[in-house]
């Protein structure tokens, strides 16, 4: 193999690359937030979550990906293990139709594609025309990219080193473990899969060789998700997990299988004779449908399995007990009046969650040794967050009932109430995370500005419970005292930001700490504002 034929394979493979970039990064943008919804909305129904995780993965034809965001939903709280493990079988199915659309000789027809591709993105005015683009360029730039590997691999089967090194991939377990470095060294199972098939097609490497190293592939393509796994939570790390077991029990599956019925390997071939690409694409894609089908009635045995090497922390069971509906499981099927009422439970109970949880900010704020507290306000958010999607989501059914006006609106004020406090406990994190600017950044608050503090917390908080109350309980004669509490915050917000104004005239106030004094100030009167909206939720309810 000559220098330009070396240079010729490495240009080829990098153009591949790029193309599925290209490719990938067109189809997620032209899908835009939508792929997200998709994922964010999976029930516990099992075969949906594969689907869907097919689904998404063909779209941005990259399983990786989609697994990153599955990572990041279980990571966020959106999306529950048992959930995770359905989208995540689902894409191992997805990512096998790359190498079948390759397995198509369409080299001729890329340039076509490149400039049809190249004028879309570079004239087009809209963007979603421009996106379409970009993925016909990609495509183009994929087989421009296949075409060069071909062409300068041809020489290969004359080099005695080469063959010989191929030699060694007669052996399954070499041929596994090569799949598994090269998938992690491309970051992509789909990429490794197709550089694969070229070379088959050029007589390098077998039929059953391609096997092994498919085989190996699905188990390399789980790198980047554990890379990615390092910075999230433990459910994090658990979801990762999830995808490397069940990539490693599907390779020992159909290492067993082939090995003692190699029948089956000549059953693939004979769909599609003298078609080696295609061979090879049919194997990975029946593979890949036969693991999940087997393994799917047993993923609650990889979930207890990624939480026992991973075991549950006494913060974490907390949260995985707040984290459900407790008043609302089955309300769309009860009287509206009923209904309604365990809607007001449930709303109750997530607003003493984002109450309690300002109240753990500040402690953290004013006591940033207490690293503990800054866990717990980042679990407590994540909880809101869920009974915010989970309550709204069942709010809405329930206007399928029968409802009065009267009724229509107080769903409707209840739904607001829900945004309400999901705002107040985002105002929480925002709070440690001044916290943790000022112990980061070595700034300091004054005594005077740091005791203003305090008193404008106790006043929120204050503030917080009575209005808390009305809406519990609907006593209105209570109203009179939020709104006065309110005002009052009001206006400390207004004489502390001239205090602190006055000590920056005298140097007084660290110039960090005086941002974070009166972003705290801000936070702490949005509080208020919420607290009080309410409190003057239910007001000016509809006669019966």
């Amino acid at each position: 193999m000559t220098i330009w034929e070396m240079i010729s394979m490495l240009g080829g493979v990098g153009l591949f690359l790029y193309g599925m970039t290209a490719m990938s990064t067109g189809l997620k943008n032209a899908a835009g937030d939508k792929l997200r919804g998709i994922l964010e909305r999976v029930t516990t129904n099992r075969v949906a979550a594969v689907l869907i995780g097919i689904l998404v993965t063909v779209l941005i034809q990259s399983s990786s990906a989609t697994d990153m965001m599955v990572i990041g939903f279980v990571n966020s709280g959106l999306m529950s293990l048992s959930q995770a493990i359905g989208v995540i079988m689902g894409a191992n199915i997805g990512t096998t139709v790359t190498a079948q659309i390759t397995a198509f000789n369409l080299t001729a027809f890329a340039p076509l594609l490149l400039f049809a591709g190249c004028v879309m993105n570079l004239f087009a005015k809209k963007a979603t025309l421009r996106h379409i683009g970009s993925i016909i360029l990609g495509f183009g730039m994929l087989f421009v990219g296949i075409g060069l590997i071909k062409t300068s691999i041809s020489s290969l089967a004359d080099e005695p080193v080469f063959i010989s090194f191929l030699s060694t991939m007669d052996h399954p377990a070499v041929a596994v473990l090569f799949g598994i470095a090269f998938t992690a060294l491309l970051q992509s199972s789909s990429s490794s899969v197709v550089i694969f098939q070229a070379f088959a097609v050029e007589g390098l490497l077998s039929y059953h060789q391609c096997v092994y190293l498919v085989i190996g592939a699905a188990v390399g393509s789980v790198t980047p998700n554990l890379l990615a796994s390092l910075t999230t939570d433990r459910n994090g790390k658990r979801t990762a997990l999830l995808n490397l077991f069940f990539n490693l029990l599907r390779a020992a599956l159909l290492l067993t299988l082939i090995t003692l019925f190699p029948a089956i390997l000549e059953g693939i071939r004979s769909l599609s004779p003298n078609d080696v690409a295609r061979q090879i694409a049919n194997t990975h894609t029946l593979f890949a449908v036969f693991a999940v089908l087997v393994m799917l009635p047993f993923s609650d045995l990889l979930v207890r399995l990624s939480q026992r090497l991973l075991p549950l922390l006494p913060s974490e069971q907390r949260t995985q007990e707040q984290q459900r509906l407790v008043y609302l499981v089955n309300a769309e099927k009860n009287l509206p009046v009923i209904a309604l009422h365990q809607g007001m439970l449930e709303i109750n109970r997530m607003g003493r969650i984002a109450r309690d949880n300002l109240d753990t900010a500040l402690q953290y704020f004013f006591d940033p040794a207490q690293s503990d507290l800054f866990v717990q306000v980042e679990a407590n958010e994540q909880t809101v967050d869920y009974l915010n999607h989970a309550i709204s989501d069942k709010l809405v059914q329930l206007r399928s009932l029968n409802l009065s006006d009267r009724d229509v609106f107080r769903l409707s004020k209840m739904m607001q109430v829900v945004s309400n406090y999901e705002r107040v406990s985002d105002h929480a994190e925002n709070i440690i995370e001044f916290a943790e600017k000022l112990k980061n950044a070595g700034g300091q608050i004054s005594d005077a500005a740091m005791q203003e503090l305090r008193v404008m917390g106790d006043a929120v908080l204050e503030t917080m419970d009575v209005s808390m109350q009305v809406f519990e309980k609907e006593d209105f004669s209570l109203l009179p005292q939020a709104e006065a509490l309110e005002q009052r915050v009001d206006d400390m917000q207004e004489q502390y930001v001239q205090n602190h104004i006055n000590r920056l005239m005298t140097t007084a106030c660290d110039p960090l700490g005086g941002v974070i004094f009166t972003d705290m100030c801000t936070d702490l009167e949005r509080c208020s504002d919420q607290a009080i909206n309410v409190a003057t939720a239910l007001t000016h309810m509809p006669k019966r």
